[in-house]
């Protein structure tokens, strides 16, 4: 027969020994207080058990002792349990504050540890916000810049008669923002542009405005 295979996990031992052993160990509601010396107990009930190691089962135990929900167990006056959930020794003074002890830190090291997430959260989002509204601080296309005032637009003027021949290149307004486009043909009854898009459409003269660079 094939040897069966060991346990990894102290989280794998835990619901072994809670399965095994479940008047002592359990893996959710509230814990008993486990005997002084339940290790060596354990040792000796588990010796034919080849998944557990003695070393996991070491780290298994200080694990399992050092939860929360097994801190909160330890109570003066509260009695121990062995194996099989019998009563053994009371829990002294000393024990209990020193369990309770142990819970204070732990949770302040958690919580300590939330405040630092909580703190970088804010950071972030403002960085993220920086470098979203970044872009609208930049140089809008198709405008002209004036010498000495990097950060003054200039507004596009009106074609001349010269400029409103077929090949200039225009910036047209189509809904809301001015969008890039070429005469393909001027008339007495309006121009047609053709945009970057492929379409054409029919506007009037003084809804033209020159782009920045013109076609020759």
């Amino acid at each position: 027969m094939d040897n069966p295979e060991k346990f990894s996990s102290s989280k794998e031992v835990i619901a072994f020994l809670a399965e095994t052993f479940p008047a002592c160990f359990s893996i959710e509601g509230e814990a008993k207080p486990l005997k002084v010396g339940i290790f060596q107990d354990l040792c000796a009930k588990l010796a034919d058990e080849p998944r557990v190691s003695k070393t996991l089962l070491r780290s298994t135990l200080r694990h399992y002792t050092n939860s929360w929900r097994y801190l909160h167990s330890i109570k003066e006056g509260a009695h121990r349990v062995d194996l099989n959930g019998e009563q053994d020794a009371a829990i002294d003074k000393e024990h209990a504050e020193h369990a309770l002890q142990q819970l204070t830190e732990s949770k302040q090291k958690v919580a300590e540890r939330r405040k630092e997430q909580q703190k970088k959260k804010p950071s972030d989002k403002k960085s993220y916000k920086n470098k979203a509204t970044k872009p609208l601080n930049s140089k809008p296309k198709g405008t002209k810049v004036a010498a000495g005032e990097p950060n003054k637009k200039v507004v596009p003027v009106k074609l001349t008669d010269n400029e409103l021949i077929v090949g200039t290149r225009v910036t047209v307004k189509i809904g809301k923002a001015p969008m890039p486009a070429t005469i393909t043909e001027v008339g007495k009854d309006g121009v047609h542009v053709q945009l970057t898009t492929g379409m054409t459409v029919k506007v009037q003269a003084d809804n033209l405005r020159l782009a920045s660079e013109t076609k020759k």
